[in-house]
This record gives C-alpha cells, structure tokens and sequence, in this order.
C-alpha cells in the first residue's frame, strides 16, 4: 500500500493528485465493486503478473454480476437486473480490459514522471457498478456490459514490508471466518476486515482466517503460503496456541 503523500487518482476521466487524493484503503471503503492490486517491479519499468491481475478483476466482476451483484453496484436498489456473465464469453470482458487499460495508461503516464528514481508504485485497479446507468436502460445484452461500469485507477509509493528479519519468521494470528463471495476480491471485504484488525497481538505480522480454527483459508490482507523442505510436515508448524510462528517471507516476490 501507499504511505507516500504522492498519490494519482484516475476516476470518471479526472485525474487527482497529492492531497486531494485518499489513500486507497479510504477509497476502496467508500466504494462498492471488484478490485486488484499489483506493484510495479524493476525501477517501475513494469507491473507485477499485470495480465493475471485483469483475469482475476474479471473473474471477480463476473462472480460478483450473478451472485451478488450488491457487492458490485452497492446497497442501492435498481429497477433492472443485472445480465449474467457467461464464462465462455470474451466480449463483455474484452470491452472491461480495454476500460481498465484506458484508464490506466492516462493516470500512469503522470505517477511515473512524477515519482523519483528508484521508487516502485502500487496499482490498484476498481470497477463499480453504476446503478443509475443501469435503470436508465431497458434495453441491454453483453456487448454493452461496459457501458454499467465505472473504472477507478488508485496509484501511490509502494514501500515493500519488512518481514522475517534475522531468521525470526513472521508471527501470525487466526481469526474470523472465511470473506463473503470468498471466489472474488471485493471492496466491501475492506471495510469488513477492519474489526479483525483489533484482534491482533501487537507482535503478530498478519492476521489468518479459519472457519474452525485449524484449516488456513487465507490472509487477510494477502494469500499465504509455507514453503518448507520435504520431510518436514506442515502439522508440524501448527501450534496448540492461536498463534502460529513460521520461518519465511510473506507478502514478497521471491
């Protein structure tokens, strides 16, 4: 995430940038939809797995559009439906790349003239849906999916977290149950994480979710994964306590 007060906000065709900027965690609390976030990598000359980020943004909207479109539109009502997705179709999500690519290529092109050297920046792309758009039109297939989505593009100063300093691992913590429409990254989980976040020990780096306490699903701010030799089981890593203790890196290319 972003901590520099260097942030660029492309949103409805304006830019914003600096101060008049939120940082990304308000941003995406105040609006509903399926989001992504990737990092820019080598002096920012490209974005981290960019092309399995657009998939998942799609996935997440698909997902979204026919189990809960709430998550995707907000609480408001509208008078019509939202179309399905099919799964096999690619012109709903090809008009949806070219939208976050648009988007994208204006805001970027001023973050990397203004950042300064040696610095990596933090991409956050979110499409919301727009209610109002949509119960406006009585009359809509897939082509015209797009013309219901807004695409917001967040930029800021990546600074990359220090873990497992010295040897000593990371220090996790279980808690809460799994998200809701856990097969997509949606906002609404932002806000909703925020309650966990008074659960955790001062010491612990990341917080774990578990429907029963013994199955890891997922970080709650990143996936997580051990990586141990062979012959060592990962049962061997669980503690009786809650907290867990494992010698690695988390949340970092390696």
């Amino acid at each position: 995430m972003s901590t520099s007060t260097s942030r660029f906000l492309f949103s409805n065709g304006v830019v914003l940038h600096s101060s008049d900027t939120p940082p990304v965690t308000t941003f995406l609390e105040a609006h509903p939809g399926a989001y992504t976030t990737t990092r820019s990598h080598g002096n920012a000359s490209y974005l981290l797995f960019w092309e399995r980020h657009l998939k998942r943004l799609c996935q997440s909207i698909r997902i979204l559009s026919n189990s809960n479109p709430q998550l995707l539109f907000g609480p408001r009502k509208f008078s019509h439906p939202f179309p399905s997705l099919p799964t096999n179709s690619l012109t709903w999500e090809s008009s949806i790349r070219d939208m976050v690519h648009d988007s994208l290529s204006k805001v970027l092109e001023i973050a990397l003239k203004e950042r300064s050297n040696g610095e990596e920046l933090s991409v956050t792309a979110i499409v919301t849906g727009n209610s109002e758009k949509l119960s406006e039109n009585e009359n809509f297939d897939e082509e015209q999916v797009s013309k219901f989505l807004d695409v917001h593009i967040h930029i800021g100063v990546y600074v990359p977290p220090v873990f497992g300093i010295g040897g000593k691992g990371e220090l996790l913590a279980m808690v809460g149950r799994e998200r809701e429409v856990a097969s997509a990254k949606h906002s609404d989980w932002v806000r909703k994480r925020k309650p966990l976040e008074n659960l955790r020990p001062p010491s612990a780096t990341e917080l774990l979710l578990s429907n029963d306490g013994d199955h890891i699903l997922e970080g709650s701010l990143s996936n997580f994964y051990v990586v141990c030799r062979k012959e060592i089981s990962i049962s061997k890593l669980l503690h009786d306590s809650k907290l867990i203790r494992v010698v690695g890196i988390s949340r970092n290319l390696v």
